[in-house]
């Protein structure tokens, strides 16, 4: 366990930000994890950085070849710019986070500010799966969840949020999903410091971990 200097009377304080890097398969509960944890630490103490803030532009892919973008794999996302970014935000420096439009497929000309926060969370399935930006994080998590239960909420979620029938969702877990998975996601699981089942209710996990920072639950 890392020597953190992360208390000082009832605060949380830090002679410089500490980046928690969530990874996990799409589905397996790592946004959950992330939420919640922001909301114990609160929004004073921690921001949260999406991982998915960074996808490249991709429209002019989308009008080429109707849409068969993977976004599962390494390059889709735009790692050079998140790992500055990071670099920039353990320095204490604010940084302007992408704003990505799900419909255009384009990264769009404005950015949202994210102030340095004594804990900074990066969420995203790959952020364990790229060596330099691993190098920037100093806690890592991995939430660890069953093919058919991440297959099973990208059904609910995919509809609920984008409108796709479960058929046209299966197609693309098992097209790209699944083997991004296979080979980028899983294996990062050895670089996690913790790793968590996300099958069930994810608070026993979160206190755990803030247990193992040495923070109160």
């Amino acid at each position: 366990m890392m020597d953190l200097e992360i208390r000082h009377g009832d605060e949380l304080k830090r002679t410089e930000p500490c980046l928690i890097g969530i990874a996990g398969g799409s589905g397996s509960g790592k946004t959950t994890f992330a939420r919640l944890l922001h909301e114990k630490l609160g929004d004073e103490h921690c921001a949260i950085l999406y991982q998915d803030a960074y996808y490249r532009d991709q429209s002019l892919a989308f009008a080429r070849d109707d849409g068969q973008v993977n976004f599962d794999h390494p390059d889709a996302v735009d790692f050079d710019l998140l790992t500055r970014h990071l670099a920039r935000v353990k320095a204490g420096q604010a940084i302007p986070v992408p704003v990505y439009d799900y419909v255009t497929h384009c990264r769009l000309d404005r950015t949202e500010t994210l102030q340095a926060r004594p804990w900074i969370i990066v969420e995203g399935i790959l952020v364990l799966s790229d060596p330099v930006l691993r190098e920037h994080l100093d806690v890592t998590v991995f939430i660890e969840t069953p093919e058919a239960v991440r297959l099973a909420r990208r059904r609910v979620r995919d509809a609920r949020e984008r409108g796709r029938d479960a058929a046209s969702v299966e197609r693309q877990f098992h097209a790209q999903v699944k083997p991004m998975h296979d080979a980028y996601v899983e294996p990062s699981r050895c670089y996690a410091d913790r790793v968590y089942s996300g099958e069930g209710a994810l608070d026993a996990p979160v206190r755990d971990l803030m247990a193992w920072l040495g923070l109160a639950g």
